[in-house]
C-alpha cells in the first residue's frame, strides 16, 4: 500500500510541546521502514488546524479523493485534524474507501468498527481540547480587562511589562507623545508638521530608524489608552495604566481633528512672524506678506491685503511700522514691579481661602465616585440579565468611565487651576515691558494671541479687541482702544 506522510506544527500554544517539523518527519521515516511502509510523497505544513482551509492538507485529500488505494502517515491523528470538519472528511474517506489506512506511531488505527471508533473519539478530543483552550484563553482575557489590563501591544509611548503583564510608560517616548498632543491642540500644526517634529524628538518606528507615518501618527491622536482608558470589541474599560495626558487634553485633541482646521505654517511663520494674524480692515481678506531687498541690499518685509477678487484701497505697511505698533499695545498690558506684588498678595489669600473649599468639593467628588462605581456594577448585572441590549450597555458604561476619570483627574489635580492661572497671568503681565522690548519676534505674535484676537489692518494701523483678563488692565491704563 502507498502512504503519504503528513506532518504539521503550528505556533499556537497547544502546539509548543509537539515535536518540531522535522522531528515529526524523522520519526516516521523510521516508522515507515520499520513497518516496511511505501511513502510515495511527502506534505509538509505550518498552519494551525484549528479551522478548514489549510492549503497543503487540501491538496493531499484531493490526492487522495481523485485516486483510490492511499494511505496516510502521521505522528497523531491531532495532527491530521482539530476540527469537525476535517476530521469528519477523514472518517468518511475511510468508511468510503478512499482511505485504505491511516497509520501513526502514537496512536493505534485498524480499519475496523472498534478502529473508526477510536479515530472518532481522537478526533473528539482534539476539537475539545482546542475549544476548552479557546474558552480558558478568553475567560482569561475577560479577567484582565476586569482587572484593567491593556491587551495586546502597547501603543507608542508605552512598553509591555512581560514580567506582571502590566502596560508601563516608555522613559525614552512618553515625555514626547505628551510634546504632540499638546502641539497638536494648539491647532497650528499639520499631522505633516507633527511628524516632522515627533522624528526631530527621537520619535521612531519600531522596527526602523525612519518617521513615524502619517496614519500611525493619527491613530495615536485618537487612541483614549494616552488618558488612562481602551477599548475592546467597542467597550470601554478603565486601565490600570498610568496616563500620559489627561482627558482633558485629550478632548481637545480630538476637537481640534474633529474642525480640521489649517494650522500656521511653520517655515511661513519663520520669515513673516505675522502671517495669518492680520485680516484687512476693509475687505476682511487675509493678509498677505513679502520680502523686498533693494539695491543696496537691505530687506524690508511688507505686509498688505491679499485683494483677491475684490477691490480693496489699503495700502502696504512695513513690518517695522507695524511692530511699533504691537510693542505699544504689549507696553499696555505691563504690569509694574509694585502692582505685581499687590496682586500676589492678593493672589495668596484668595489661595488659601479656595484650599479650604477645594477639601470640601473633594469630598463630594469621592461620594459622586462612588456611586459611579455602583452604577457599574448594577448596569452590568442588568445586562447579564438581558434586560438592556449590548449596544445600550456600552453606550452607558463608557459615559461612567469618562466621568470617572474626570473625576480621578480633578482629585489628583491641586484643585485650583483657575488660581494658578491668575498668578502665571500675573507674571506674564508682569514681563509684558520686557516681551515689547526683546527682538524675538515668535515670543511676540505668541504673547500678542493671549492678550487680543481679530487684529486687522486698515489705514496702515493696527486695531484689535482685547481679550480678558488683560481687557481690564488695557482699560485702566487710560488707553482707548478702538477695535475694527
Amino acid at each position: 500500500m502507498k502512504y503519504f506522510l503528513y506532518a504539521r506544527k503550528s505556533t499556537d500554544e497547544d502546539d509548543r510541546q509537539v515535536l518540531s517539523i522535522e522531528s515529526q518527519i524523522t520519526e516516521l521515516r523510521e516508522f515507515g521502514e520499520k513497518e516496511k511502509l511505501e511513502i510515495v510523497d511527502e506534505y509538509i505544513e505550518s498552519k494551525t488546524a484549528k479551522i478548514p482551509g489549510r492549503p497543503i492538507f487540501n491538496k493531499m485529500m484531493e490526492r487522495i479523493e481523485n485516486n483510490d488505494g492511499y494511505g496516510i502517515l502521521a505522528w497523531h491523528p491531532d495532527r491530521l485534524a482539530r476540527n469537525s470538519v476535517d476530521g469528519g472528511k477523514i472518517i468518511y474517506l475511510v468508511d468510503s474507501g478512499k482511505i485504505l489506512g491511516l497509520k501513526f506511531p502514537t496512536f493505534w488505527f485498524d480499519c475496523t468498527p472498534q478502529g473508526k471508533f477510536m479515530l472518532n473519539i481522537a478526533f473528539g478530543q482534539s476539537k475539545y481540547y482546542i475549544d476548552n483552550l479557546s474558552e480558558n484563553v478568553k475567560r482569561g482575557l475577560r479577567q484582565k480587562l476586569r482587572r484593567g489590563e491593556r491587551p495586546g501591544l502597547a501603543p507608542v509611548g508605552y512598553l509591555n511589562e512581560l514580567r506582571q503583564h502590566t502596560v508601563v510608560k516608555d522613559p525614552e517616548r512618553w515625555q514626547i507623545i505628551k510634546k504632540m498632543f499638546e502641539a497638536y491642540a494648539t491647532g497650528n500644526f499639520t499631522l505633516e508638521a507633527l511628524q516632522k517634529m515627533s522624528f526631530s524628538l527621537g520619535l521612531v518606528s519600531r522596527r526602523k530608524s525612519i518617521p513615524l507615518t502619517l496614519g500611525v501618527i493619527q491613530e495615536m491622536l485618537k487612541n483614549s489608552t494616552y488618558y488612562g482608558v481602551f477599548v475592546v470589541k467597542g467597550e470601554m474599560y478603565q486601565g490600570t495604566h498610568e496616563p500620559i495626558i489627561s482627558k482633558q487634553l485629550f478632548d481637545k485633541v480630538q476637537e481640534v481633528m474633529k474642525q480640521k482646521g489649517k494650522p500656521v505654517k511653520p517655515e511661513k511663520i519663520k520669515y513673516f512672524p505675522f502671517l495669518k494674524l492680520l485680516k484687512c480692515g476693509e475687505c476682511g481678506r487675509s493678509i498677505t506678506a513679502e520680502k523686498k531687498i533693494k539695491p543696496s541690499g537691505k530687506e524690508y518685509v511688507y505686509y498688505r491685503c491679499t485683494k483677491k477678487q475684490r477691490v480693496c484701497h489699503q495700502k502696504y505697511l512695513e513690518q517695522r511700522e507695524i511692530l511699533k505698533q504691537f510693542n505699544e499695545i504689549i507696553q499696555k498690558v505691563a504690569l509694574d514691579d509694585d502692582t505685581t506684588n499687590d496682586f500676589l498678595r492678593r493672589w495668596e489669600k484668595d489661595n488659601n481661602e479656595f484650599s479650604t473649599k477645594n477639601s470640601t468639593d473633594k469630598t463630594m467628588l469621592k461620594m459622586e465616585l462612588k456611586t459611579l462605581e455602583e452604577k457599574q456594577m448594577n448596569l452590568l448585572d442588568t445586562y447579564l440579565e438581558k434586560t438592556i441590549t449590548n449596544e445600550e450597555y456600552t453606550a452607558v458604561k463608557q459615559k461612567i468611565i469618562n466621568r470617572k476619570v474626570e473625576i480621578k483627574e480633578s482629585l489628583q489635580d491641586k484643585g485650583n487651576n483657575w488660581l494658578e492661572l491668575f498668578r502665571q497671568w500675573i507674571l506674564e503681565a508682569n514681563q509684558a515691558k520686557n516681551i515689547a522690548e526683546s527682538e524675538n519676534l515668535e515670543e511676540k505674535r505668541s504673547f500678542l494671541q493671549k492678550i487680543g484676537s481679530d487684529f486687522r489692518l486698515a489705514g496702515q494701523k493696527v486695531f484689535w479687541l482685547w481679550e480678558n483678563p488683560y481687557k481690564i488692565v488695557a482699560e485702566n491704563s487710560g488707553f482707548l482702544v478702538t477695535s475694527g
